[in-house]
């Protein structure tokens, strides 16, 4: 299954992932201005770009082969998609409970207060393209999305 890694040797805290990110689930899909400007409540970023100078990285889910999240979920709205792989979680179905923030290995999973509290996360936007956003647009290339990749960016 293809996954989103961050090269931290690359990152330099821009935090465009961020911004691609909530632009890719807004109403307007990846229309910034339209995002920022006319969006009244957008949506929170799914990736979270961690800093400590000279470091700095985007973490993400990994939508991990065993998946704790899913186990955790108490109302099934964390799920695996058995064929691709990717974890997603039914917005609709979260009561925002947090278990699947506790157990979430990488503290890839956040909470989103805004009106209706559910769990927030990666879900390498699976309603997109064939690129999620964060990838798609950094500009230095420090995430990258394949199979696997090695400490020194190959395959």
């Amino acid at each position: 299954m293809k996954r989103v890694y961050a090269r931290e040797e690359y990152c330099v805290g821009c935090k465009l992932c961020e911004i691609y990110c909530i632009a890719a689930h807004s109403k307007y899909k990846n229309d910034l201005v339209k995002t920022f400007k006319k969006e009244a409540n957008p949506p929170i970023s799914r990736i979270l770009v961690e800093e400590s100078r000279p470091v700095s990285f985007a973490l993400q889910c990994r939508h991990c082969e065993d998946a704790p999240c899913t186990k955790a979920c108490i109302v099934g709205a964390m799920q695996k998609n058995p064929k691709t792989g990717v974890v997603t979680n039914e917005e609709e179905r979260c009561v925002g409970c947090w278990t699947c923030v506790l157990v979430c290995p990488f503290g890839a999973i956040t909470r989103d207060e805004r009106g209706h509290k559910v769990a927030s996360k990666c879900d390498l936007c699976s309603d997109n393209s064939q690129m999620p956003a964060c990838v798609e647009h950094c500009p230095n290339r420090a995430l990258v999305y394949s199979e696997y990749v090695s400490n020194n960016g190959t395959k």
